[in-house]
């Protein structure tokens, strides 16, 4: 596959579009940047091809109960007649008085394109809140497309790390059902041990569009700004 892709300069001086009234300092400095993302395309492919090449996770073996909006739910009741379940763990646990502003905001992205993912994929939003609770926020919000559960015991909190100590984090994690058997297939990995100096401890890539939409912006990313729940 790599043999055969192009040149990426070639390809972005071909693809180049210019703009009304663009200097030509501006042209050549874009055109060099598109080779660039081109460059980004291609790996982004490549990443995404070695996370979907990942031998079998680990079975999951823990005896988790969630509470539903229909009642207790095991694990594999969330998967529904999906192969693939996609968990988010939501830091709105019972000691909160308000959700994690980041989460919220995340998630009310993920509840805008929640219908198209579960035409390929199951899809759960888990806390240690109550699911009434988590249902209460989503309708403050006005989200309509998420699915809450509650891990009232924190066990598969803890066990996917979602919670370090006495602190939720967040967590996004990729399981698998084949021949009868949960696996995990991916989850997060990247955080504070991870970070660059001076940049957010983010996934790669962002799962969040706030921060993709911002890095294409003159200031990028703030380091001194974060999203509230409320302006």
């Amino acid at each position: 596959m790599t043999n055969m892709l192009g040149d990426a300069k070639a390809m972005a001086a071909k693809s180049a579009w210019p703009f009304p009234n663009e200097s030509m300092d501006y042209r050549a400095a874009r055109t060099a940047l598109l080779a660039k993302e081109i460059e980004l395309r291609r790996h982004i492919e490549r990443v995404s091809e070695m996370r979907r090449a990942l031998p079998p996770g680990g079975p999951v073996t823990g005896d988790y109960r969630f509470d539903s909006a229909h009642g207790p739910v095991m694990l594999a009741d969330m998967f529904g007649d999906k192969q693939t379940l996609v968990t988010y763990s939501w830091m709105f646990g019972p000691e909160r008085e308000r959700p994690c502003p980041m989460c919220t905001n995340f998630l009310g992205a993920l509840n805008g394109v929640a219908a198209d993912l579960e035409q390929n994929v199951a899809l759960g939003v888990i806390s240690r809140s109550p699911v009434s609770r988590m249902a209460d926020f989503a309708r403050e919000r006005g989200w309509r497309n998420l699915r809450f559960y509650s891990d009232p015991t924190g066990g598969f909190s803890h066990d996917y790390h979602a919670r370090a100590g006495q602190d939720d984090i967040p967590a996004l994690n990729v399981f698998s059902r084949k021949d009868g058997t949960i696996r995990l297939f991916y989850g997060g990995e990247m955080g504070p041990a991870s970070a660059d100096p001076g940049q957010d401890p983010r996934g790669a890539p962002d799962v969040s569009p706030l921060w993709t939409l911002l890095d294409i912006t003159p200031e990028g990313r703030k380091p001194d700004w974060y999203p509230k729940l409320d302006y």
